[in-house]
């Protein structure tokens, strides 16, 4: 029977801080961990927020920006949210290239491919402001661009424990790919067609529609998420605003081309990921 962390009790926030190293000790090494570390997984998405506080300080790099994913209907009512928010580091951002991108999965683990639209947020966000409109959001933004999530985590059934779990491992993210920006995006990113392909295969269809909300609700959720835990967003943050065309999980040797209609292509290539301190 699974059990819960209470963070709230000493014991507990050492289990949290064992939970976090054991993710980052092995996104470091390019290890995959059997099982969530220890067994126990978190009850409440503020534990698993705070297991990715610690793994954020331990991780050998500065965040730069957040990933926003989707929580299932079924579970928001339970644990609250719709949406959940995890680090991107300095580190795992990539410029698009016209003859593709590397990019690494952990052998053992997970690794998904997402088309997505990636904001930046143009001024730094008031930090005492806790309550965003669309609206408002939006006019935090000074671009947004194509690009690429590459999902990616030592434990290989992250998705299949739940968002407490995906939260707690920096919500499933290795990194994102950066593309072109998206000219006249206020009036046009609704209506923007991306299509992904792997192997040569279309695997999924979508846009901004797809997500509950939109893109921009993804940037109001993670203005109020990350104010509200003392991470207000600043000049330059990135966000990724969730996956458009599906959560496409791929093998190590894997070609993906993700196409954004009217815009431009993305390509990369998942390769065996390394070691690096």
């Amino acid at each position: 029977m699974t059990q819960s962390i209470d963070l709230k009790s000493p014991a507990s926030a050492v289990r949290a801080g064992d939970v976090a190293k054991s993710f980052v000790d092995a996104r470091v090494a390019a290890r995959a961990v059997d099982g969530f570390p220890g067994g126990t997984i978190p009850s409440e998405m503020t534990e698993s927020y705070g297991i990715q506080d610690i793994a954020i300080d331990l991780y050998p790099s500065e965040v730069v920006g957040w990933k926003v994913g989707g929580v299932a209907p079924a579970l928001q009512p339970k644990l609250g949210v719709h949406r959940l928010a995890g680090a991107i580091f300095a580190r795992n951002v990539w410029p698009d290239a016209p003859e593709g991108v590397s990019v690494p999965g952990i052998p053992g683990g997970f690794t998904a491919v997402e088309s997505e639209f990636i904001a930046r947020i143009g001024a730094d966000a008031d930090p005492a402001k806790l309550d965003w409109t669309v609206e408002e959001a939006a006019d935090q933004i000074d671009a947004i661009f194509i690009g690429v999530e590459i999902a990616g985590s030592p434990l290989s059934e992250i998705n299949d424990l739940g968002p407490t779990v995906v939260a707690s491992d920096f919500g499933n993210n290795a990194g994102v790919i950066v593309g072109e920006a998206v000219e006249d995006w206020r009036s046009r990113l609704d209506d923007i067609e991306v299509e992904t392909i792997i192997d040569g295969v279309s695997v999924g269809t979508g846009g901004s529609r797809s997500l509950a909300g939109g893109a921009l609700e993804s940037v109001r959720f993670l203005l109020e998420h990350c104010a509200r835990r003392g991470r207000p967003l600043t000049k330059g943050t990135l966000v990724s605003t969730g996956a458009v065309t599906g959560v496409h999980r791929v093998d190590i040797g894997a070609r993906a081309v993700c196409d954004f209609k009217g815009i431009g292509q993305i390509l990369c290539t998942v390769e065996e990921a390394r070691p690096k301190a």
